[in-house]
This record gives structure tokens, sequence and C-alpha cells, in this order.
């Protein structure tokens, strides 16, 4: 981590000293002392870093750079910052000679010499420590550090959960009789324990998505517990697997109102649910009033747990607990050779005697745990498949065991300690995010740098979840691997996570994580005693308050991000002084209750790089265009203010054209829009435009969003409407994008509408507005077009009737009158591969007829508010692979009322499928 530290801040000097020789002076021959003093320390480093884990004295050693390195760094921020006041404050006072000006600059000059003289006496002093105190064997080379090169330049596919693990097949038996056991009366609990590593979630999870499972019950729902447990987290998380809450619902529910209707809507139920990862027996304590004992016959509970007590406080029977064994030796052998040989082409490898008589003893050392064999597996799948390699990794093994008696994370550990320094800092990342949590992909992008996929092939992250192209969209780190990540962070100085309501914090905090409310102490005040300026600050919880930001700026001054996603805040609650955190580079804030304006000095934030204010109803000041390095700036009901004549003569025309680094750009439509500056912003792949007024739709602008080749989301929502055939002519420009929303209430012909036909990208395309028919050609349609969703379309033509043919096609969804005709027909063979379909307030619909062998792959089907449809759509039973149907509206009453009172096996699959 040491190596990170230094790398980051080295290059971080070096590119100062490039763009900002003039700032520095007299003293730039100090910084570039202190820069080559730096790439000295990083060569060391590299193999110090991870020799550290055996010596203590490198241990020292490393910490001692990691410390000056934080110094220097705190010193050359703080000359920035107090440059960009002075500046400031001289473009107040322009009338001055520029005497004045040096003057005033000379002050800072002084002390930024003194002080980086100091730190330079002090990094040749821990320098020469190493001969002083017999350090000089550590070099720059290693076969590590060139095993971790190639990593580096290798872009590996990534790699689904861990639902191939071995030797899981007894045990899947043995849960699943006990699931399906038919003559249980009422609802019962099952438990799966074992210790942590075990693979509890594995075994449960190939059970819970089995088919015969699945079609067992009439509702399933999964959720994680974990140590953070949140009672009414969990209900919510249960209840919207199972039924249907609307927005108010979900938001203002409390833990016992909507324990009551989660329990009436199970009571009727034949229900399973799974609670993975309980830690303590108060958990079912609190949730099992929730949970009908009067349930349908064969209802079920699988909690999953590391402790037995907790399994014999809420199983009734020991029949219906389930001790998860350890892996055997066979069975950690083939495990083990499907991690380590992956992408070879090969798990059933021939090795030579040599690498054999290893991989046996390698595979010891594991004691059957399928966690420690997926990740040490997937860490030799790294390294050359040779004696000397395997040699120094069984060295490593038993060195981290010998350590402790935890041998679980002391082999967790050597996986973290192989890491090269740049994968090591975004595998510390993840620890942030709290226990159990799924992390979205982009969280890790912004945050930190896409090595995701690296991560996953080291199998130290999970995929939780793919979007529609494939495309990891969130993952999960296993609570051991974050335990150790959390310890590691913590010893490195990398971030401190405040997980309880009284924390002693520590002297030198330089990222802080608050998972709870920081209950008897402002949180100023905990950082009182810290020697060091923060860096970033992330909290999931309501800590920061409008009365701390005033108290909390000495503390900030230097921070480069700042997440209060989670916070639940009143009025306007950032300051006008917020321009002063000038190295933010990351900036999230969604919890505001109220309208927001940001403060013109946010123009000054010149290193922001993702501006996230997510549902905010917001003002943002035109000062937004000066910052050049935005990569991501997501406001998307957020208006920005029009840049006057009188500004534009005095600064200069500021315009959306200048932020060429942007790739998400999500805002309300507005006079910015006017000209081509959109089309230059080329390195987009999301733009989302609400409230898009029509006068803005001209020739350039469409003009402009063909030139965006690299979009794959795009989002365009018109509110006004008067021009019939605005987009007759227009949209046609639309090329290249993978996901459009066009959102329109005009009465719009299409017949000049160009073909998406190159669109080689274009997975997800929306149409919201008045529309007078759809293109029948179907090159006209992207031709990997993955999603569709028309909303407010006012087609009187069936539009089933074309849009069947698209071939890849796997979502539709019709809303708010999309279609206006009364019935809706898909023939035979068509939607193929079409596997969810919603409908969603079409009035005036009243048939949707499926005929045989259409829509065969067809999983999910939702009807809300079609009130005019009496009948269940007519061929939908006949579907074989429907799992969830979801009506909303009483004029299904009836239809229900008849298929349930007739029995037999339509009822049989009606009640399983809905929910």
């Amino acid at each position: 981590m040491a190596e990170g530290t230094v790398t980051f801040f080295a290059e971080k000097l070096s590119n100062l000293i490039f763009q900002e020789a003039s700032v520095f002076g007299e003293v730039e021959g100090q910084i570039k002392l202190l820069r080559d003093e730096l790439e000295w320390m990083r060569l060391f480093l590299r193999d110090a870093d991870s020799k550290g884990v055996y010596d203590e004295r490198v241990k020292l050693w490393v910490n001692q750079i990691r410390s000056a390195t934080h110094d220097a760094e705190d010193v050359i921020d703080e000359f920035i910052l107090n440059m960009d006041h002075r500046k400031r404050r001289l473009n107040t006072l322009k009338f001055l000679p520029t005497c004045v000006g040096m003057v005033d600059k000379l002050p800072f000059i002084h002390e930024l010499d003194s002080r980086v003289k100091d730190i330079n006496a002090k990094i040749g002093a821990i320098m020469a420590n190493r001969s002083k105190y017999g350090l000089e064997d550590l070099t720059a080379s290693s076969s590590s550090t060139a095993d971790q090169a190639v990593s580096h330049k290798e872009k590996r596919a990534p790699v689904v959960e861990e639902s191939d693990v071995v030797g899981i097949d007894d045990g899947a038996k043995k849960v699943k009789q006990m699931l399906m056991k038919e003559e249980t009366v009422g609802r019962s609990v099952a438990s799966i324990f074992g210790m942590g590593g075990l693979g509890k979630t594995t075994l449960a999870k190939k059970i819970y998505n089995q088919r015969d499972v699945q079609e067992h019950f009439d509702c399933k729902a999964w959720v994680y517990v974990s140590q953070e447990f949140r009672a009414r987290e969990i209900l919510l998380a249960i209840a919207l697997q199972v039924m249907s809450l609307s927005d108010e619902e979900k938001k203002e529910m409390g833990e016992d109102e909507l324990g009551k209707k989660l329990c009436g809507y199970l009571g009727e139920k034949k229900y399973l649910v799974v609670m993975d990862d309980v830690w303590s027996s108060e958990v079912w304590s609190r949730l099992q009033p929730h949970f009908p004992d009067q349930a349908k016959d064969g209802s079920i509970v699988l909690i999953t747990t590391r402790n037995k007590e907790i399994a014999l406080h809420a199983t009734y029977s020991k029949e219906f607990i389930y001790e998860l064994r350890h892996m055997n030796d066979d069975e950690s052998w083939q495990l083990f050779l499907k991690k380590a040989f992956r992408g070879t082409g090969t798990t059933t490898p021939t090795l030579p005697t040599e690498l054999k008589e290893l991989g046996n003893k390698i595979v010891t050392k594991y004691e059957g745990l399928p966690l420690a064999i997926v990740v040490l597996g997937s860490l030799l799948s790294t390294k050359e498949k040779t004696e000397q390699s395997w040699e120094k990794v069984l060295a490593s093994i038993e060195w981290h065991l010998d350590q402790g008696p935890d041998s679980c994370m002391r082999i967790l550990a050597l996986s973290y300690n192989d890491l090269p320094y740049y994968l090591k800092s975004c595998f510390l990342y993840c620890g942030i995010f709290p226990e159990d949590s799924e992390i979205d992909e982009w969280d890790l992008i912004k945050l930190w740098m896409d090595y995701m996929h690296e991560l996953i092939h080291r199998s130290l992250i999970q995929v939780a979840d793919r979007r529609l192209n494939g495309r990891v969209k969130s993952c999960r780190m296993h609570d051991l691997l974050r335990d150790l990540v959390v310890s590691q962070a913590k010893d490195a100085n990398f971030f401190e996570v405040h997980e309880n309501t009284d924390s002693t914090f520590p002297i030198s905090i330089r990222r802080l994580v608050i998972h709870q409310n920081i209950i008897n102490h402002d949180i100023s005040q905990c950082l009182h005693n810290s020697s060091s300026q923060l860096r970033t600050l992330v909290s999931f919880s309501g800590t920061i308050g409008k009365k701390s930001w005033g108290s909390l700026q000495e503390h900030i001054k230097l921070l480069t991000v700042l997440n209060l996603s989670k916070e639940k805040v009143g009025g306007h609650v950032l300051p006008r002084d917020i321009g002063q955190l000038i190295h933010l580079k990351f900036l999230c804030i969604k919890g505001f209750r109220s309208h927001v304006k940001l403060p013109s000095s946010i123009g000054r934030m010149v290193n922001l790089q993702s501006l996230d204010l997510g549902a905010t109803n917001c003002n943002i000041p035109h000062s937004i265009w000066k910052l050049k390095k935005l990569r991501h700036l997501e406001c998307w009901n957020c208006k920005i203010s029009s840049q006057s004549q009188i500004n534009k003569c005095v600064n200069g025309y500021l315009g959306v054209e200048q932020l060429t680094n942007l790739q998400t750009l999500a805002l309300e439509g507005g006079s910015w829009l006017e000209g081509d500056g959109l089309g230059k912003l080329t390195q987009l792949r999301s733009l989302q435009l609400s409230k898009c007024s029509i006068s803005y739709l001209k020739t350039e602008f469409f003009e402009s969003i063909a030139k965006l080749t690299v979009l794959e989301i795009l989002d365009l929502s018109f509110t006004e409407g008067h021009t019939k055939k605005v987009l007759e002519n227009r949209f046609g420009s639309v090329q290249e994008k993978k996901n459009v929303t066009i959102h329109h209430h005009t009465k719009t012909l299409l017949p000049g509408l160009m073909p998406f036909s190159h669109h080689a990208y274009l997975y997800d395309l929306s149409l919201f507005g008045m529309l007078e028919k759809l293109p029948e050609q179907i090159e006209f349609y992207p031709p990997k077009l993955l999603r569709l969703a028309l909303s407010g379309c006012n087609l009187t033509d069936d539009p089933i009737m074309i849009l069947k043919e698209l071939p890849p096609l796997r979502i539709l969804e019709l809303w708010l009158d999309a279609y206006v005709g009364e019935k809706m027909v898909c023939s035979s063979g068509g939607f193929l591969q079409l596997e969810r379909l919603e409908l969603f307030y079409l009035n005036v619909l009243e048939e949707l007829i499926v005929q045989r062998g259409a829509m065969s792959s067809l999983k999910t089907l939702k009807i809300w508010g079609c009130n005019r449809m009496e009948k269940l759509p007519h061929g939908l039973l006949e579907q074989t692979n429907l799992e969830k149907l979801s009506l909303q509206g009483s004029s299904w009453h009836k239809s229900i009322k008849e298929i349930e009172e007739a029995g037999g096996e339509d009822w049989d699959k009606l009640r399983k499928i809905m929910c």
C-alpha cells in the first residue's frame, strides 16, 4: 500500500511541476528534489511493501515512508490552496500594481521552502536507515512484481459467482428435502450453519435458483442480514420481492406497519424466504411475528448462520438443521484445479509430478474451506505454472498460517499481499461499503479505477448482478474478505470505518467512513485531535447536519472525496464557500428534501471529476462549465442557469462544449443546448436530458447527438409540443447509442427518421411521446436492441405486430397510453427471446392474446392500471417459462376467482407465479 501512496503522489507532483512551474518559483528545485526522492522510494517499496508482512523492521520503515509522503502531500496541497485564495483576493484588487502581488506571494513561498526542506531531510534520514538497520537487501525486482505487471496488462474476462463449487450436491439434496417437505403444517424454519468460508450462501443459492424449488412456492424472497441488522430494511427488501408497494409506502411505512402488511400478504401464500448471514438470535426474535405461522402448508424460512445456537433458537426441530461440512481432499483438489487453471481451456490438466505434489500440499493447507480454495486457486491462476513459482506460494501460505490460529483469514491475507499496489487500493476501497451490501459498478469506477474485473478474476469480489449487455452491474464481497479489508485498511491508514455509536477516533485519519450515527459527539469534535487533513469523507447515515458544516471546514479543506449519498438533510446545506474545496474530485449528495441552489463558487472546484446530486431539485450556476475535468455530471432534476450577456463580456463565453472529458451527463434541458456544443462531448457514454423544450430541437441539436458515437445511454424528455413534424426529419440523426429515451407530447410522424442500423452498441431504446406510427422496417431498429420502452405515444396501430420481429429484444415496456387500441396480438414465432413484458396504464386496452409458440422465453409479465382488461391474457398459462405475474387493479378479481374455483392445473400454475 505504501508503494501506491508514493506512486500516486509522485505522479501528482510531476504533473504539478509541469503545469504549475511558475507557481512554485524559487522553490521549484526543492520540489524536484522531493519528486526524485519519491521515485527512488517507490522503487524500493515495490518489494518492501510485501516483505513488511514478514519483517517488523521493514514494516516500520514502510510506515515511516507512508507518513512522510502524506506530510509532503499535505504541504503541497495546502500551498496550492493558499495560492488559490491569494489569486481570488487579488482578482478583487485588480487596480493594484504587480509588485504588490509578488510581495503578497512571498510568505507562502518561504513557508513552502522551509517545509519541503524539512520533508526532504526527513526522507533522507528514512532512506539512510536502510543501511543503518540492515535493510539493504531490499530490491526493486521480484518474480511477484513481474507477475503483477503481466496481470495488470492482461484484461481477463470476468467470472460469474461461485456457482460451480464442487462437493455440495449431497448437502443440496438434504436442504432441498427440508424445504419441500409436503407434510409440514403452516410455516416452518430451516437452518444451514457452518464456519465462515464453507459456502453456506453458495449452497443456499444453488437450491433457491433451482426451477422445481421456484415452482414449489407461490412467492420467494432472498435477503442479506449481516451484522448491521436493521429490521425495517429487511422487511422492505422482502416485501419488494413478493408484492407491490407504492413509492409512498416504500418511504413512509414504519417497521410495524410494513411488517403487518407483509404478514397479511404472506398469510395467503406458500412462501419461501431466505435470510442469509444471520449473526444474532435477536434477528429471528424480532422478525418472527411478521412471518405468519398460519400460512399455507409448506411455507418455510431458511436461515444461514455461522452460529449453531442461532440455528437451534430459530428452528423447532433438528431435522430442519443442516451443518455444512468441510470439503474432502478430492473435492478440494477438483475445485483448486478449476480456479488455478481457469482460462487455460481445461480444468483437468495433466500436471508434472512436482507440481502435483506441490498442489496437494497447498490444497491440504486449505482444510477444506471453499472460500480459501477459490481465492488461492485464483491467485495461482495469475502465476507461472512452474515449480519455483508454486514453491514460493506454498512458503507464503506456511508463514501466514504460523502467525495465528485463524487459518482462513491468514490464507486470504496472502492473496491480498500478492496484489499489485493499484489493485490493493481498489480492493481496499470496496471495504468502505457496509457489510453484505451490493456495490454498484459506477460507485467503484467513479471512486477509484476500473480494475473491478481483475478483482473478480482473483475471486476477491463476486458478481452480484449484470446489465442487459452482460457487463457487471454490481458486485458483492464475502464478509470474511471485508473483515480482512477493514483490518488491512486500518493498518495501512488507508481509511477508518466508524461502525458503532461511540467509537474512539485515531490520531491520524485520512479517509473516514461512517456507517452509524455519531450520537455522543459532533463529527468535528471527533476529528479535532487528528494530526492530518481528511481526504475522503463517506457517510452512510444521517451524521452530517447543517450545523456541522462550519465546524468541519478546518478538517476538510484538502478533501478529494465527499460522499453523503445517504444523508437526509433539509434546506440549503451546501455552504456558499464550498468552492474552497479546490482539491475535491468526487462530490455526491443525494439526500436533499427541498429545492437547493448551488453557489457560484462551485466553478472554483477545478479538479472535480464527478458531481452526483441524484434526484435533487436544484439550480446549478453556469460556472459549472468551467470544470473541464468533469467526467460525470449526474443531476437529472437540476437546471443550469443561463449566462448573462454582461457576464459573457466580462468573463468570456461558458458552454457545455468545454467539458470534453464528460462520460455521463444527466440534466434538465435548457438554453445550454442551443448551438452545436453538445456534439463536441465525444466521450459521452450516458446522456439524460429531462424537460426539454421543443424550441431547442433544432438541426444543430440532432446533428450534435449524431456525433456522440460512443454514447451508451440517451434519455430525452420533451415537455412542450406544438410543431407536428419536429422529429419527422430530425430524430433520424440519433446514432451510435446504447440507451435512448425520448419523451415528447407532440403528435409526430416518423417517415424521416434515419435507421439505427449502424448503432453497434445500442441496446436500450425508449420513446416517450405522441407518435403516429412506428417504422415497419426491421432494419430501422438497432441490430442489438435488448430493451424497448414506449410511453405516451398514443399509437393507434398495434405495436406488437412490428416489434415482435426484433430478434434480440428481451424487455418490452409500454407505458401511459403508449398504445390506445383495444387489442394486442402476438402471433406464433414472435418475441422468441423476450423475457419481460410490462404494460402500465394502457387505458384503452381490453385484450392481450399470446398465440401458441409466441413469447416462449417470457419469465416476467406485469400489467398495472389497465382497467379495461378483465381477463388474463389468452395463452398466458401455456407459457412454460413464466415465473412471475404481477397484476394491479380491481378488474382482474372476477377472472382470477373463476380460475381458482375451477381449480386444476391452471390454478396451480397461476398461484405459483402471481405476486
